[in-house]
């Protein structure tokens, strides 16, 4: 079963992809809002762009080649795997129009809009390196019971458990085994 999302309303709607095949459209009719909207059955435009965009032409893995976070909602323990980019990774709650890299899906109102940032780079000696740093949230980013104190920049481990508001995120480095 798969989801898509009102456009108008960010309601899901839920329909068995295995009823159709790639190419095909389908249009779908919210039951909140009443809007009607189209997909396309198939390979997204931004797979396609990211296809693209790498050098040599092989896909990237789903758990990327600079890692990820998982995303572990303490109310209904819903699992979230994000991966991170090279560079900032904005991490805070989505919400329509958010304008951030790494958002994920969450009813916890303690977790901003934009509510921390992992950066990921490399060392001298070309190994992935992640360091975690707090935006200024309302409830702050605490690794193990600790707080980030503002301006502080935390170097992060694969495995490393973090926490914004009542939400946990396990950090997996690039190399890391599910």
């Amino acid at each position: 079963m798969k989801r898509v999302r009102c456009p108008k309303c960010d309601n899901y709607i839920t329909f068995d992809e295995t009823r159709y095949e790639a190419g095909q459209s389908l249009v779908f009719k919210c039951d909140q809002c009443g809007k009607e909207f189209g997909i396309r059955i198939g390979v997204s435009k931004l797979r396609q762009t990211q296809k693209e965009e790498n050098a040599n032409g092989q896909e990237l893995p789903e758990d990327s080649q600079f890692g990820s976070i998982i995303v572990i909602e303490n109310v209904f323990h819903y699992k979230q795997v994000i991966p991170l980019r090279m560079g900032d990774n904005v991490i805070g709650r989505y919400q329509k129009g958010n304008p951030i890299n790494t958002a994920f899906e969450t009813v916890d109102p303690s977790v901003d809009l934009n509510h921390c940032t992992i950066t990921v780079s490399r060392d001298k000696r070309g190994q992935l390196r992640y360091t975690l740093s707090d935006n200024n949230s309302n409830t702050g980013t605490f690794v193990g019971d600790v707080e980030l104190l503002p301006r502080e920049r935390r170097i992060i481990e694969d495995g490393t458990l973090f926490t914004l508001g009542a939400t946990s995120i396990i950090l997996r480095g690039a190399n890391a085994e599910e």
